[in-house]
Order: structure tokens, then C-alpha cells, then sequence
């Protein structure tokens, strides 16, 4: 069992930066894939991005590629979301999920999920 525990959401500007930590205490991270996934309200949750435990590699979705950046600090048992240049669009309730990453990250691959983080851009 994983439990993952994110924080680092609020209300930011448009144009702002956050950063957002999915920590695990116990189970070592380094040993899943991590992924972060957004949902706003009435629509799905979809993938934004993610990081493999094989060779540390890192898949983005489109919208995003360019403004967010995953990494891990494998000291701290953490992966971090940062998300610069936000836009309204990007308002919603994030969360982290592990399981596997090889490519941008779809929901029905990972097994264990955090209780998610709210982040709201508005003006």
C-alpha cells in the first residue's frame, strides 16, 4: 500500500508559479511511477505529468509542456510538480498518483492516489 499525501495548491495569479510535493512515507518512490493529474469541476480527471521509476524519464501533456516541470528528490521521498506561466485553465484540483509512467499518464495506470490539492488561477 501507498499513501500520498500532496500539498503546495492555492489561489495564484494568472502568470504565477506554484509547486506542488506528493510525498509517501514508508514505500519508496523511486520504486513507482509518479503522476500528476488535474481535474476541474463536471470534467474528467486527465494526466498533466509524469516521471518513470525505470529511467527517470519524463512525459508531458501538450498543454503544459514547456510551463511544468516533474522531478524527484529522492531524499525526501517527494516528487514535485512545479507549474509556471499558470493560466485559468489550469484551475483545478490536483493529484498524485503511483503507478506506471511510459508515456503521458492515463488514470487506469496507476494503482494509489493522493487526496489531491486545490490550485485556482484567477484574476
Amino acid at each position: 500500500q501507498v499513501h500520498l499525501v500532496e500539498s503546495g495548491g492555492g489561489m495564484v495569479q494568472p502568470g504565477d508559479s506554484v509547486r506542488l510535493s506528493c510525498t509517501a512515507s514508508g514505500p519508496d518512490l523511486r520504486n513507482y511511477g509518479i503522476g500528476w493529474f488535474r481535474q476541474a469541476p463536471g470534467k474528467e480527471r486527465e494526466g498533466v505529468a509524469c516521471v518513470s521509476h525505470v529511467s527517470d524519464s519524463t512525459y508531458y501533456i501538450d498543454s503544459v509542456k514547456g510551463r511544468f516541470k516533474i522531478s524527484r528528490d529522492n531524499y525526501k521521498n517527494t516528487v514535485y510538480l512545479q507549474m509556471n506561466s499558470l493560466k485559468p485553465e489550469d484551475t483545478a484540483s490536483y493529484y498524485c498518483g503511483a503507478g506506471l509512467c511510459s508515456r503521458a499518464p492515463r488514470t487506469y495506470e496507476y494503482d494509489y492516489w493522493g487526496q489531491g490539492t486545490q490550485v485556482t488561477v484567477s484574476s
